[in-house]
C-alpha cells in the first residue's frame, strides 16, 4: 500500500512538473469535430443525447459525442467520445470509476481486456460492471490520443506527463460504450466489444495521433 501510495505521488508530480514545464510551447492539432461522426454505422442508427451544461462545465471537456446507438435487431447501447486538446490547464480527463460511484452506481467488477479489432493492432481496455438498484450496465472504456490507446489511468497519466514534455501535446479522448444488462452481463460485455471492433476504425478521424 505504501509502495502504491508513493507511485501515485510521483506520477502526479511528474505530471504537474511536465504540464508546468509546457508554459506556451504546447502544440494543439486540429481534429474533425465529432458532431461528424456518421449517425448510421453498418446498420445501427443513432439519436443524440445532449449533455447537460452543468455536467459540460464539470468534465471541462472542449468537443464531446454522446449518443444511442440501436441495431437492427437488439438492444439499443450508448456512445461517449470526450475530446481534450489540452490537458495542461486543469482540464483532464475524468475516470468513470471516479465519476460513476458519484452517480450513485456501484461496481461489480473492475477488470481489462483485450479486444482484436480487424485490420489493426488489437486494444486493451477497461471492462467496468455497475449497479444502481435493480439496474445494472457493462461500461467499456479506454483513453485514445497521440497514437496511443491505454487502459490504466496510471499508464494514461504517465504517457501524457512524457508527451509533454518530448511532443509538447497533452490532446487526448475518453471512448466509453455503456451497455445496459438485460439478460447477462456476459450478454451485455459481449455486445459492448463487438460495437467496439465497429466503431474503433472510424475513431482516428476525430481523435488526432
Amino acid at each position: 500500500m505504501k509502495s502504491a501510495l508513493l507511485f501515485t505521488a510521483a506520477l502526479l508530480g511528474a505530471t504537474f512538473f511536465a504540464l508546468g514545464a509546457l508554459q506556451h510551447a504546447e502544440e494543439v492539432p486540429s481534429a474533425v469535430p465529432l458532431s461528424r461522426f456518421p449517425p448510421q454505422v453498418a446498420g445501427w442508427s443513432s439519436v443524440n443525447l445532449p449533455l447537460d451544461p452543468s455536467v459540460l462545465a464539470m468534465a471541462g471537456v472542449h468537443d464531446y459525442l454522446n449518443r444511442r446507438f440501436t441495431p437492427p435487431a437488439g438492444q439499443a447501447l450508448e456512445l461517449y467520445v470526450g475530446y481534450y486538446p489540452s490537458q495542461r490547464t486543469g482540464d483532464t480527463i475524468h475516470s468513470p470509476k471516479n465519476c460513476l460511484p458519484g452517480g450513485g452506481w456501484v461496481p461489480l467488477q473492475a477488470r481489462e481486456q483485450t479486444i482484436a479489432i480487424p485490420g489493426h493492432a488489437p486494444i486493451r481496455v477497461n471492462d467496468y460492471a455497475v449497479a444502481k438498484g435493480a439496474d445494472q450496465a457493462v461500461v467499456l472504456y479506454w483513453y485514445q490520443g497521440r497514437g496511443r490507446v491505454i487502459a490504466s489511468e496510471y499508464a494514461a497519466k504517465w504517457w501524457m506527463a512524457t508527451d509533454a514534455l518530448e511532443r509538447h501535446r497533452t490532446d487526448g479522448a475518453l471512448v466509453r460504450i455503456w451497455v445496459p444488462v438485460h439478460q447477462s452481463l456476459a450478454s451485455a460485455d459481449e455486445q459492448a466489444a463487438a460495437f467496439a471492433r465497429l466503431i474503433y476504425p472510424r475513431l482516428a478521424a476525430y481523435i488526432p495521433n
